[in-house]
């Protein structure tokens, strides 16, 4: 038995169509706090645990052919920390395409940055996203659909409040990466200049053996070194950057140029264990 306790003060009526995204009833209720009454969800000061069991069937051939379908369960428990941390996201590509359209999105959203086109005036938003933009029924109240943002599950970080950086073997700064992009409008480029103007990528590892032949000519922020050297850049990079933003966690993604298929091979990069060791022995692969 679960039961949810909504906080109700400050919750407007969405008529269906409006709001984050278009509700199904042509009434509802979006709701921004809730706290779920059950003896499978704990709260304290430091963390939300929750107990879930998932429920699925494990099917069986006997020898005559005949299927035996058995049900079976998994316990799982899941603990979020209430407080959120202080993000970092560092990106591999940081100066490209996807690295510059994703950091002036979010600085676009953070500073409330409006732009001219040829469709009328544009502002920022998450639409798309699946946690800022989208609501989740949690019941009906008194004849109402009652919604919540996605983002009020859990804890989450508000991509506002997140720090970036990278690496990119392009030097270039972003702004002028992103105008190469050629992604973002010009007016709303024009405006993120100022923002993006002193972000540069650290330097990347570059090896022409993984990587397409039409990005050789932007290979010009490079770690040089054996593979271990390389290596032992980047974990410095990734302490150096959690350290002078006072960071809690820091996330790395990869939004660079696709690298060429390597085989797994045994005794080589099969295990973690094995991939560092030849890293140790600069090996090939």
């Amino acid at each position: 038995p679960v039961s949810l306790t909504v906080s109700l003060t400050s919750s407007p009526r969405f008529q269906k169509g409006q709001g984050l995204c278009s509700l199904p009833s042509s009434a509802a209720m979006l709701v921004d706090q809730f706290e779920v009454q059950s003896p499978n969800v704990e709260y304290t000061a430091e963390a939300i645990t929750s107990q879930y069991e998932y429920k699925t069937t494990k099917l069986e051939r006997k020898e005559d052919g005949k299927f035996v379908v058995r049900p079976t369960s998994v316990k799982y428990q899941f603990k979020t920390k209430r407080t959120v941390p202080k993000m970092g996201v560092m990106l591999v590509g940081l100066g490209g395409n996807n690295g510059t359209t994703l950091v002036g999105g979010v600085l676009a959203n953070k500073h409330g940055i409006t732009w001219m086109t040829k469709e009328g005036v544009k502002t920022p938003n998450y639409f798309g996203s699946l946690t800022q933009a989208s609501t989740l029924r949690v019941g009906n109240y008194e004849g109402e659909e009652v919604y919540v943002p996605f983002k009020s599950l859990l804890p989450m970080v508000e991509p506002n409040d997140i720090v970036f950086g990278g690496w990119d073997i392009s030097g270039m700064n972003l702004a002028d990466a992103m105008e190469r992009a050629k992604v973002l409008d010009w007016e709303l480029q024009q405006q993120l200049v100022p923002y993006m103007k002193d972000m540069v990528p650290l330097p990347g590892i570059y090896d022409a053996n993984f990587i397409a032949a039409n990005q050789g000519e932007r290979a010009t922020n490079i770690i040089k070194g054996s593979k271990s050297e390389q290596v032992e850049a980047v974990r410095a990079h990734i302490r150096e950057f959690k350290a002078a933003h006072d960071l809690d966690r820091v996330v790395i993604l990869w939004t660079a140029n696709t690298e060429r298929y390597a085989a797994v091979v045994e005794g080589i990069n099969d295990t973690a264990d094995n991939l560092l060791a030849a890293i140790e022995r600069d090996e090939a692969e």
